[in-house]
Parts: structure tokens; C-alpha cells; sequence
């Protein structure tokens, strides 16, 4: 028998921004987008907003409604702008993605409309699933509104909802048309949130780049102390560093390695495990510092360079030590290493470090270093006594 061979290629092109005060009249970045996008026809452009985005700055909504009373030779803006929860409950509830679905139909929403989530990763990664799924795809662009989001999640090409009490479940691989990295959204940030983000920089620069290590090392104390102009640098760098990783042969994850999830595997069970009370940034922190300590006890990372990362670390403020990480093993973060390699679709894939900048793969786990370096982490966080020393 005879067979037929297909091949083709996509190329897939856009940009991330940066700026400040996005939907101020005196901003032409969005007016001068939709004019680039422009065609004969208007286009819809429908808003979905995270609710806590929403609370921290009240004028958003009617700012939004006013810059595209501007545009209307160019995009037609949807009238009901949808606020929706934040944080993890956003892809935890599919109601919400069929209310999106629901409003895509109501509203005349083509594929060659616009579909623009405002919010943290969460909701980014919610509504991007959406729009992934309605009409097979409408166009869609992200405006991060956290350090995570700006540095990280926001601007790479995933897009998923939680199902079956699994994280990232359901999802799709589809890039957005363009991303906004606004910083005014930062300064709202309560602790928790602008910290968490600083894990995924960590991250990348211990498996990729000593230098930036290096940079963030020297700068957690101004990075703590919530120093825009550091924490400006550390996302542009960031946000470079996860976009040159997409375009570096493997973007929509056929393989089963993952470099940028290091750290991940024990995180995305910890989350699940406190019942996404942890911010996935803090799960990751704890997942670098457990598999720092892994890679100790291998001989690849040094005593010094294990310190250096724990150090850092807590000199930014993260916890290292969760008490669900001793949760019982038929449970607990160790079945997420099942979890992990099924969600690889394939060989079990961990990175782990040779050294600060030289992340290395590994396809088997002992089970009793994890738990030492649960052990270690657990003995040296730090009491509320001693805190108050």
C-alpha cells in the first residue's frame, strides 16, 4: 500500500511590551497595535478582567471603556466588560470558562476578533484556554498583572484550566498575538505576590545563566524591599531568557524534557496539597530549594553553591519548609513525581543543577533523598520564636 506524507511548518510571531499606564489617552501602544492590525472590517475586542486587578485599581474599567471610545474607526470594544475571580479558583471552576464561551457566542465574537485577559497567570492561562477553544481559536492577547505573570507564564505559549484535581489538566499550546507588560499593575502587589515571582527568575538562572544568578544574589535585599528599578530589570531579563527557551526548537513540548520546570515537579503537587493556599512562586522556591539540596547530595552542587541558593532565597523573603510536604507518601509530594511524568507524556524527566547556570536531566528519583532534603529544609526553617529574636 501506497501512503501520503504531510509537512508543514507555522511560524509564529509576536511581541511583549513594556510600558506604563497602558490605558491612558497620553499612551499610544495599544492605539498603535490595532492600527498595525487594522483591516477593512472593525474587530471585536472582548475584556475579561481578574477581580483583584479590578479592586486594586478601581478607574481600570472606565479607563478601558475610555481609550477605545478613541479607536472605534479600528476595533469595536464589547460593552460588557466580564471581571472574573483571581488567583488559582479561575481554573479550578469550568463554569467560569463556559461564561467566556457563552459570551464569545452572545457577542459576535470572530476568530479574527480579540479576546484580552487583564490579570495574574491564572487568569491569563484560563481565558487563554478559552479563547484557544472557541471557534478553534480566536485571537488573543495578555496583560499580565504580576511579577509571575510579566516574567513568566504571561508570556510564553501555554494556556490551561485545573481538571480532576490535577493541575494544568486540560490546555493548549497557542501563542498570543501580543503581550503587555504594564508595571503600574505591580505596585498594588501585596508581598506575597511580588516576591512569588522572583522564584521563576531564580529558576532560569540557575539552570541557564550563572551571571544573572549572580545579579539576583547580589540585589534580593533591594528586591525585598520592593525596588522598582530592580525589579524592572529582573523581569525584562527573565521574560527574555523564557521567550529565547521557546524559540530554541521544542515550544509546543512534544519531547518529555522540561529545563523550565525546574523546581515544578514537587511545586504543582504542593499546591494541590494545600489546597492552592500556597502561591505557585512560593511552591516553586521550595521546590528549587528541595532539589538544590538533591543535587548536593549527588556531589554536582557544592555546599557553598547549595547555600548560596537557600540563602538568597530566604534573604527575599520566601519559606522553605511547608508542613504538607510530611504529608503521607500515598498522597504527598512524592506521587507528584508520577503525576509529573504523565503529564511529560512520557519518560520521567527532572532537571536538576551540576553547578549554579548548568541545569542537567535525570529519569530517576530516590525517593530517600527527597525525603532528606525535606528533613533539612524542615530543621532549618526558621521558628516564629527565633523570628522575634
Amino acid at each position: 500500500m501506497s501512503h501520503l506524507q504531510q509537512s508543514f511548518a507555522v511560524r509564529f510571531t509576536y511581541n511583549v511590551f513594556f510600558t506604563e499606564k497602558l490605558f491612558k489617552s497620553t499612551n499610544p501602544l495599544l492605539a498603535d497595535f490595532f492600527t498595525q492590525q487594522s483591516s477593512e472590517l472593525r474587530k471585536k475586542i472582548l475584556f475579561v478582567i481578574d477581580s483583584g486587578v479590578a479592586d486594586a485599581h478601581p478607574d481600570l474599567l472606565t479607563d478601558i471603556k475610555a481609550y477605545f471610545a478613541q479607536l472605534t474607526d479600528r476595533v469595536e470594544l464589547v460593552p460588557e466588560l466580564i471581571v472574573i475571580p483571581g488567583g488559582e479558583i479561575s481554573k479550578n471552576d469550568p463554569a467560569l470558562v463556559e461564561q467566556l464561551v457563552d459570551a464569545v457566542d452572545r457577542h459576535g465574537v470572530d476568530r479574527h476578533s480579540y479576546i484580552v485577559a487583564v490579570g495574574g497567570g491564572s487568569v491569563l492561562d484560563m481565558v487563554g484556554y478559552a479563547a484557544a477553544i472557541s471557534h478553534r481559536g480566536i485571537r488573543h492577547i495578555r496583560i499580565p498583572t504580576t511579577v509571575l505573570s510579566q516574567n513568566d507564564s504571561g508570556v510564553g505559549v501555554k494556556n490551561s484550566v485545573n481538571y480532576r484535581g490535577k493541575k494544568n489538566f486540560l490546555g493548549t499550546f497557542v501563542p498570543p498575538v501580543a503581550v503587555f507588560n504594564d508595571r503600574d499593575f505591580l505596585i498594588t502587589l501585596d508581598d506575597r505576590d511580588w516576591r512569588a515571582g522572583i522564584s521563576e527568575a531564580i529558576k532560569v538562572a540557575l539552570i541557564k545563566d550563572t551571571l544573572f544568578f549572580e545579579w539576583i544574589e547580589r540585589n534580593a535585599e533591594a528586591l525585598a524591599a520592593r525596588d522598582m528599578e530592580t525589579m524592572d530589570y529582573l523581569i525584562h531579563r527573565c521574560a527574555e531568557m523564557h521567550l529565547e527557551h521557546i524559540a530554541g526548537g521544542d515550544p509546543f513540548e512534544m519531547g518529555s524534557s522540561r529545563p523550565l520546570d525546574f523546581g515544578h515537579w514537587s511545586a504543582h503537587k504542593l499546591e494541590q496539597l494545600t489546597n492552592f493556599e500556597l502561591r505557585h512562586g512560593e511552591a516553586v522556591a521550595i521546590g528549587i530549594a528541595m532539589d538544590c539540596l538533591y543535587s548536593q547530595q549527588l556531589g554536582w552542587l557544592t555546599d557553598a553553591d547549595t547555600n548560596r541558593v537557600l540563602k538568597t532565597l530566604r534573604t527575599l523573603g520566601f519559606s522553605l519548609y511547608q508542613p504538607m510536604l510530611d504529608a503521607d507518601e500515598s498522597k504527598g509530594v512524592l506521587k507528584g513525581l508520577a503525576e509529573f511524568r504523565e503529564h511529560l507524556g512520557g519518560q520521567l524527566t527532572i532537571m536538576l543543577l551540576q553547578g549554579i547556570g548548568k541545569g542537567v536531566e535525570v529519569h530517576e528519583i530516590d525517593a530517600a533523598k527527597v525525603r532528606w532534603s525535606i528533613a533539612t529544609l524542615k530543621e532549618q526553617e526558621p521558628t516564629a520564636e527565633s523570628q522575634l529574636v
